[in-house]
């Protein structure tokens, strides 16, 4: 009775894993397929050229991968879903690469998130 069967081990290992895999999938991703000619020397992403290989943060609070085929991207920032929409301001925070919530009223007091999507 105090042992632990193989089928609520490999329930259990399937669990672990699926945490693994699903945390990470939370930004917003997309893929720019560059154009013939247009990659020679790295990647285009509204209006600026990038390098080819990582780019840690982009003027548009993205995180990217330039080649000679594509630029991939995901977003560096979660957009707040869950708030009181009456009450509460969304802000993008350039510096941060992040949304602030504030009082309409107050812009210099928070508001609460319940939740967010990236």
């Amino acid at each position: 009775m105090g042992s632990v069967s193989l089928l609520q081990k490999s329930f259990l290992t399937f669990l672990v894993a699926m945490g693994i895999i699903v945390t990470p999938g939370d930004a917003y991703c997309f893929t720019k397929i560059n154009k013939p000619g247009e990659s020679d020397k790295g990647c285009i992403l509204q209006g600026k050229l990038y390098p080819f290989g990582e780019i840690a943060r982009t003027e548009s609070c993205f995180s990217c991968s330039c080649s000679r085929d594509a630029m991939r991207c995901c977003s560096l920032f979660h957009t707040p879903i869950g708030f009181d929409e009456e009450n509460c301001k969304v802000i993008f925070n350039k510096r941060r690469c992040d949304y602030d919530l504030v009082q309409k009223s107050d812009l210099s007091k928070a508001c609460d998130v319940y939740s967010r999507v990236g």
